[in-house]
C-alpha cells in the first residue's frame, strides 16, 4: 500500500479520535451543568415549600415572616446566629414578605421576582449560589459490629 494513502487513513482516524474526544469532554461539562441545575431547581422547591408550609397558619405578617426565617434557619441547619447568617437572613425578608402576600391573596405579590433578587444578590456578595449552602457533606462514619 502507498504510504500516502495509510497517512491518510492515520490522519482521518486521529481527527475522528480528537473529535470523539471533544465531544465527550463538552458533554460530561453539559451533564454536569444540567446536573447542577436539576440539584438547585429542588433544592429550591424543597426550601420553599418548607417556609410555605411553616408560613400557612400564621395570624400576622410577623409571625408569618418570623416562621419563614425559622424554617429557614431549620433548613440550611443554622442552629446559631453571625453577622453573615444574620446579613442572608435579612436579604431573604423580601421573598418572606412576598410569600405571605400571595398566602392572603395579594394578587401583586412577586415571590419569583423577590427570590431572584435574593439569589442574585447572594451570588453577587458571596461569588457563589445560594443554592451550594445545601451541599453539605456527610462525614464518615465507622461501620461497627457488635
Amino acid at each position: 500500500m502507498p504510504a500516502s494513502f495509510l497517512l491518510e487513513l492515520r490522519t482521518s482516524a486521529e481527527a475522528a479520535k480528537a473529535a470523539e474526544t471533544s465531544f465527550r469532554h463538552e458533554a460530561g461539562r453539559r451533564i454536569a451543568a444540567l446536573e447542577q441545575e436539576r440539584a438547585f431547581a429542588f433544592r429550591r422547591l424543597n426550601l420553599m415549600q418548607a417556609i410555605a408550609d411553616a408560613m400557612a397558619l400564621a395570624e400576622s405578617e410577623d409571625i408569618a415572616v418570623a416562621n419563614a426565617f425559622a424554617a429557614l434557619r431549620a433548613s440550611l441547619g443554622w442552629n446559631a446566629d453571625s453577622e453573615a447568617r444574620s446579613e442572608v437572613i435579612s436579604h431573604f425578608g423580601p421573598v418572606a414578605l412576598a410569600m405571605f402576600q400571595d398566602l392572603t391573596g395579594n394578587q401583586s405579590a412577586n415571590i419569583h421576582a423577590a427570590l431572584a433578587e435574593f439569589e442574585h444578590w447572594f451570588s453577587d456578595t458571596r461569588g457563589s449560589s445560594f443554592w451550594a449552602l445545601f451541599e453539605q457533606q456527610m462525614p464518615d462514619t465507622p461501620v461497627v459490629d457488635f
